[in-house]
């Protein structure tokens, strides 16, 4: 059963955002400008069934705030969670950084997580096949730092320049509105065909990466490459990982669109109900430094965001953790007005001339402007610092603070020059002084003109069965398409990456990979641009695999917070039940009872259970495993339910564990999956730690051949 919620240490944010927290338990119901309100019930009428009055305030106040409770939503990652917890150094890396975030262990520095799809509408399904937000609000005692980053190393593009044509591609297509929260259409794979920069990204999305089995067990990336800066003034370059505690495990396609219909909110309520059950989601940050001297060493550009240091060249070092240990108390007050800018840096921390970078560092400020509708955003209690803030902008829309004196610019002598500048010893921020020597010019470097290397690597890394989900993927996504050309240069393309894998696309699109399409191959370029200079050339192979970029070699040793179905009715056998029951829930697994209908059952000793669902009420695809304990009883019951066979043989259809008590015999035979007692996470009669064992490996996928013959 669900954990006790446990009330964890109240951080100087949580303290700060306490301030601004109103109770209204047993208070009246006032106005907002504190008139204490007799009727909200009625409008103000001449006579009882006459004609409102316009002077009925009270109205025009309830309905005026009503009309504007909703802010525009982000253009892209509309639809997200998020989470208070902290961020605790456990090495100082201050030969590279002289920020105290990377310092001083000693500190505690409270977080705020946001994660989030990118594509879909505020309203879409959390199971889209997508990109996942990962930002990261650092409340530090130099001021905010927010590392605003994806589940995945890379991104689509390479210039700032290009992203609203990558979100018109992949939005809604504009004469229909159609479809919500997918990238398979025309439009998105038209443009994808033409700009073969985006195909390592793609690649990523096309795998069980883009379809997370929570936001708890993905990774994050800051993407870019940044400055680490020490107080001597000498400068790294670096690369920011999250690594979650749990691993990183992926659903199914096919579960996805199933989850999508039973629980659009799968990820929102599992960050949530993690939290408040105390099984609180932790992740290590790890980075990738890379001396200033050895920018050119590599055969891929580090400013090139569409790149990734492969772990092998430049080992991932762990040098603290992150919890999340605290849900918001409102959605809108906190997770709806977050606002997160990558140009929000503390001392010891810089950019690089990265162009995607470049850009963001102008577009996050200018949306959340238009989004929150003031330049005063940062006062709003969830993206105030808990640093202190003194300024000389005044004014402007919304603003909360009441500023004394006379003066509002620097430098000033009525107010004794405050506020006053800081030196840089002081922890007065200074910009790397970067030399620059360059002529002024549109264009991409060359270096960033290999576009088939790294999607390459990626696919060779992976395991057999990611593989066949990849295969799957651009399947789906191009079979959706309705323009042949598009598909065929898309084939075109994808052989650039994997002869194999663009000939098995091909095959169950019923085409064949073209030998030729029209040229450039790259079309993102410039009217006047030396078009030779700027097309992708033959992959090249620095790196046979990687092997951490296959899920198959994450962490497979816990079953904490994994949801297990068991499936009773009157009568099941208490022994076995109790037995499997506390065995995972001392591995902090979740036990959810699902029955033939809601309410209580019995079991075998005549004791009354609480049942979570009832059958009709839940799908498989919402649990991780599922266990049937035995009972004469019960298991005729659900023999006698189609659903619940339909449950079990769509579960093994999905590669979970399975595992049934004594007298099941006769149910195990009433499956589609009788004749396959010999797969390792199909248990019969066996001990919890075998269940749990297989659990914890998150599928049989040695089973997949078989899954798929499996009718559901």
């Amino acid at each position: 059963m669900a954990k006790k919620k446990s009330d964890p240490a109240k951080t100087d944010k949580i303290k700060q955002l306490e301030n601004y927290s109103v109770d209204y338990t047993d208070k009246p119901l006032t106005t907002r400008q504190g008139l204490k309100v007799n009727d909200t019930n009625n409008s103000l009428k001449a006579g009882v069934r006459g004609a409102t009055l316009l002077e009925d305030f009270l109205l025009r106040e309830k309905i005026h705030s009503f009309d504007h409770e909703r802010i525009p939503e982000r253009i892209v990652h509309a639809r997200g969670s998020a989470a208070h917890g902290y961020f605790e150094l456990t090495e100082s890396i201050e030969q590279y950084s002289k920020a105290g975030i990377f310092t001083d262990t000693s500190r505690k520095t409270p977080v705020f997580v946001r994660f989030s799809t990118v594509a879909g509408s505020k309203g879409s399904t959390d199971l889209a096949r997508d990109v996942r937000g990962f930002a990261v609000k650092f409340y530090t005692k130099e001021g905010t730092w927010d590392l605003v980053g994806n589940n995945m190393p890379i991104f689509f593009i390479q210039d700032a320049m290009k992203f609203p044509d990558l979100i018109h591609s992949v939005k809604p297509e504009p004469n229909n509105e159609i479809p919500q929260a997918a990238s398979a259409h025309d439009t998105f794979y038209d443009f994808v065909s033409k700009t073969t920069e985006t195909l390592h990204n793609h690649i990523w999305v096309m795998s069980d990466r883009g379809i997370p089995r929570s936001y708890r067990m993905m990774e994050g990336f800051g993407i870019h490459t940044f400055r680490l800066v020490n107080k001597d003034g000498e400068a790294h370059f670096v690369k920011f990982h999250w690594k979650p505690k749990l691993g990183v495990h992926s659903v199914t396609w096919d579960e996805a669109v199933k989850i999508s219909g039973a629980d659009s909110d799968f990820h929102r309520r599992d960050l949530w109900d993690a939290i408040e059950s105390g099984n609180y989601p932790e992740w290590e940050l790890g980075v990738q430094v890379v001396p200033e001297k050895d920018e050119h060493k590599y055969d891929f550009d580090l400013l090139d965001p569409t790149k990734l240091i492969p772990e092998e060249m430049v080992p991932v070092k762990i040098i603290g953790r992150m919890v999340l240990n605290r849900n918001p108390e409102n959605f809108f007050a906190e997770t709806e007005q977050v606002a997160f800018l990558p140009g929000n840096i503390v001392p010891g921390i810089d950019f690089t001339n990265d162009p995607l970078l470049q850009g963001r560092l102008f577009s996050y400020r200018d949306t959340q402007l238009s989004r929150l509708g003031s330049p005063n955003f940062h006062q709003i209690p969830i993206n105030r610092p808990v640093a202190d803030v003194y300024v000389n902008q005044r004014d402007g829309h919304m603003q909360m603070d009441v500023p004394k004196g006379q003066t509002a610019y620097f430098p000033n002598a009525l107010s004794n020059g405050c506020p006053y500048l800081s030196k840089v010893a002081e922890g007065g921020f200074d910009s790397y002084q970067e030399r620059i020597d360059a002529k002024k010019i549109r264009a991409r470097s060359e270096s960033f003109s290999d576009h088939f290397s790294q999607p390459a690597l990626f696919y060779r890394s992976l395991a057999k069965w990611e593989k066949e989900h990849v295969i799957s993927a651009y399947s789906f996504e191009l079979g959706k398409c309705n323009n042949e050309p598009i598909k065929e240069r898309m084939l075109y393309i994808i052989a650039q990456i994997d002869t194999d894998l663009a000939k098995k696309v091909a095959e169950n699109l019923g085409m064949k990979v073209p030998k030729s399409v029209e040229k450039p191959l790259n079309q993102a370029i410039g009217a006047d641009a030396v078009v030779k200079d700027h097309q992708p050339g033959k992959k090249k192979i620095y790196l046979e695999e990687s092997p951490v970029l296959s899920q198959a070699n994450t962490k497979f040793e816990s079953i904490a917070t994994r949801q297990v179905a068991f499936l009773v009715a009157d009568g099941f056998h208490m022994k076995d039940f109790e037995t499997m029951q506390k065995a995972l829930e001392k591995e902090k697994a979740v036990v959810k009872l699902v029955a033939p209908h809601g309410g209580s059952i019995k079991c075998d000793e005549d004791m009354n259970h609480k049942v979570d669902a009832a059958i009709m009420t839940t799908e498989s695809v919402l649990f991780d495993a599922v266990y049937v304990p035995g009972g004469e009883k019960s298991l005729k019951r659900i023999m006698g339910e189609p659903k619940f066979l339909k449950f079990l043989n769509e579960a093994f259809s999905h590669c979970k564990a399975i595992a049934f008590g004594k007298e099941a015999e006769d149910l195990l035979e009433a499956t589609a999956f009788k004749d396959h007692t010999d797969d390792e996470a199909l248990l019969m009669n066996k001990k919890p730690k075998d269940f749990i064992s297989a659990i914890a490996k998150h599928r049989n996928w040695n089973r997949m051949e078989v899954a798929q013959k499996i009718p559901v």
